[in-house]
């Protein structure tokens, strides 16, 4: 999570209570005795009395400050109280459908008289809808009334009937190692469960629930807990271990319930354990993601809505016809504790691991291909012999190729992230890689996700810039891969636009603002534009892993002047951009943009962000897979 908060990485220092973490997860004395020698050695081991670090800022956190948290409902870094949830949500709510900003507080009396019958007590309104708003609590009264207006009536797979709405919780999912290896949060995760199920709560039926641990050993110290149980009663039945709804393979949402979301065009949640949400991340129909703690997970999937209040208002109504509240099911440390006691011992960690590679009988009865060379496949549509050596020079060139009379593939705002530049999770049937997968007899059942068929270089090309949250400016009013072939400006996918520009030896670049490439980093989100023919690419700022990819891509990274951005020098995208010749180590370089009508270019001196020596020995060489080939050669 480094990236989120702007590091290249956390480092805390090794003490007793890691080294006693060690030995109880099973890692061998040896090993344990050589990690406190070697942190001692190195002065990183703290104890009392230690000498303190020296940093140049230090930061002060008062404990009494913390306070139950999610993130979202785009980024990860966009902490909100779980007090303030519901207010929050609602706040993005209306910026989302009025784009005015934040409403004012106002109350929800008469949203809610609208919504449900007087005689209807809230706790059975919130059971039988998926939206609307409690009468008994104050809050944004023209996000409430956008909820109100959106729900629509349903009826689920089951045959129970529910209105959705905005805010409706669709997705809850324990998911991805970074919470589920936990054995505090995911014991707290199953006490919760058992707890509302005792007391008769049931997840929400529009919530699609999911457990998907980062290890073997969680399944088996719930099941020792007798937590299993009542996990998979509201509906958390295990899927996998590792990454499933946080990467986005969550599956598709029930056709009835994606049916609700196209026809109310209703801005739906998910709440999930994992450590990114960035838009269009999580599934391509859910426009709100919050990240939670996987207990908090379970708690809104009996709520079923992200606009109520779970710190005040109750989760449900319990087998004894009264209010259940998040007090009444969530457990205290102390039960916690008692439970890891009980249930997670050293030798589940050794168990579990000792077997991580012996693989089960569909691994087992793989055949192995003979020859140290892999044997390329044309028909296969997950693993394709790429493009990246063809026409590569044998030497080095001595300098730069120019960039002349190029096109703008995509004009880009701030806080542009790799999850909407890069291709993940699901693959949209009538887009250019499901059109891909069709014309070469793959069934829609069968398209799978991105992140599986990241070896076929044509599916990822046709994804790059395909997120359906994505932004591009060059094509105002639309999301997701969309542009105009320039000059005529015709709209097409940004795909077809890059093979059509191909076609004419026309170069292409790509206009960003601040932290352009911020988020998780991914190779493919420099590769997938480099194939598209990007050649350069201007922004306000860059995530700094970004940028080095970029230019391991072979991808110029250039950077506005200091205060300049696309809207001061009166940039529209629609020019053709055309580079000063590129010297080695230059710090700046001159750009020029014209206009198809003519008249005086915009000129201005752009930074070069190519920042350290062997990065311009990588994109002289035409990009960091080039000059490592080359040295492979040259040692052979």
């Amino acid at each position: 999570m480094a990236p989120e908060y702007g590091a290249t990485c956390g480092i805390f220092p090794v003490d007793a209570e890691t080294l006693r973490y060690l030995e109880f997860s099973g890692r061998p004395p040896e090993q344990v005795e050589l990690v406190e020698a070697y942190c001692r050695a190195q002065g990183m081991f703290h104890e009392e009395g230690s000498e303190q670090a020296t940093y140049s800022d230090a930061l002060q956190l008062d404990l009494a400050d913390v306070v139950p948290s999610l993130a979202g409902p785009r980024r990860p870094q966009d902490r909100v109280a779980l007090s303030d949830a519901a207010a929050g949500f609602l706040g993005e709510l209306d910026s989302l459908v009025n784009g005015d900003g934040p409403p004012p507080l106002g109350a929800y009396e008469a949203a809610e008289a609208e919504s449900f019958p007087a005689s209807d007590p809230p706790s059975a309104a919130s059971d039988a809808s998926g939206g609307g708003a409690h009468a008994d609590r104050a809050g944004a009264g023209a996000a409430t009334a956008e909820v109100t207006a959106s729900l629509v009536p349903t009826t689920l797979a089951d045959g129970s009937a529910c209105r959705l709405g905005h805010g409706t919780v669709v997705i809850a999912a324990i998911t991805s190692c970074t919470n589920t290896s936990n054995p505090s949060v995911m014991l707290g995760a199953g006490l919760v469960a058992k707890k509302a199920v005792q007391r008769g709560l049931r997840r929400k039926p529009w919530v699609k629930t999911s457990l998907a641990p980062g290890s073997k050993v969680v399944t088996e110290y719930l099941d020792r807990a007798g937590l299993t149980e009542p996990l998979e009663t509201l509906g958390f039945n295990l899927v996998g271990y590792g990454c499933t709804t946080c990467i986005g393979n969550s599956g598709p949402l029930p056709e009835e319930i994606s049916a609700a979301i196209e026809e109310g065009d209703l801005a739906v949640c998910s709440v999930l354990s994992g450590n990114r949400n960035f838009e269009g991340r999580i599934h391509p129909e859910i426009k709100m993601n919050y990240l939670a703690s996987p207990p908090l997970c379970v708690v809104y999937a009996l709520a079923g809505r992200m606009d109520v209040d779970v710190t005040t208002e109750p989760l449900g109504t319990g087998d004894d016809g009264e209010p259940v509240y998040l007090a009444d099911v969530w457990p205290t440390q102390a039960e916690i504790h008692a439970e890891i006691e009980r249930a997670v011992e050293s030798d589940m960690f050794r168990r579990s691991y000792g077997e991580v590679f012996a693989g089960d009988d569909n691994w087992n009865s793989l055949e192995i291909p003979e020859g140290d060379r892999y044997a390329w496949d044309g028909d296969s549509t997950y693993v394709k012999r790429p493009p990246y050596f063809e026409g590569m020079p044998a030497d080095s060139p001595s300098g730069f190729d120019p960039i002349e009379g190029a096109r703008i593939l995509a004009l880009l705002g701030d806080s542009v992230t790799t999850d909407h530049i890069s291709p993940a999770g699901a693959i949209k049937a009538d887009g250019p890689a499901g059109l891909y997968l069709t014309e070469h007899g793959i069934e829609k059942g069968a398209f799978n996700s991105y992140g599986s068929r990241r070896g076929n270089h044509e599916v990822m090309m046709r994804g790059t810039f395909a997120n359906v949250r994505l932004r591009n400016q060059l094509a105002p009013g639309t999301e997701g891969g969309i542009t105009i072939k320039l000059p005529g400006g015709e709209q097409t996918s940004i795909y077809d636009a890059a093979m059509a520009y191909a076609e004419e030896g026309v170069p292409l670049g790509v206009l960003a603002g601040k932290e352009y490439g911020s988020g998780s980093s991914r190779d493919w989100a420099a590769k997938g534009p480099r194939l598209l023919g990007v050649r350069f690419a201007i922004a306000e700022s860059y995530e700094r892993i970004h940028r080095s990819n970029l230019v391991g891509m072979g991808i110029l990274p250039l950077q506005f002047p200091d205060g300049e951005n696309v809207a001061s020098l009166g940039l529209t995208g629609r020019e053709t951009f055309t580079l000063d010749p590129l010297e080695d180590g230059a710090r700046t370089l001159g750009v020029s943009a014209t206009t198809d009508g003519g008249g005086a270019p915009i000129e201005f001196e752009a930074r070069v962000r190519i920042d350290t020596p062997n990065e311009w020995l990588y994109y002289r060489g035409g990009g960091i897979l080039h000059y490592v080939l080359r040295q492979l050669r040259d040692i052979a």
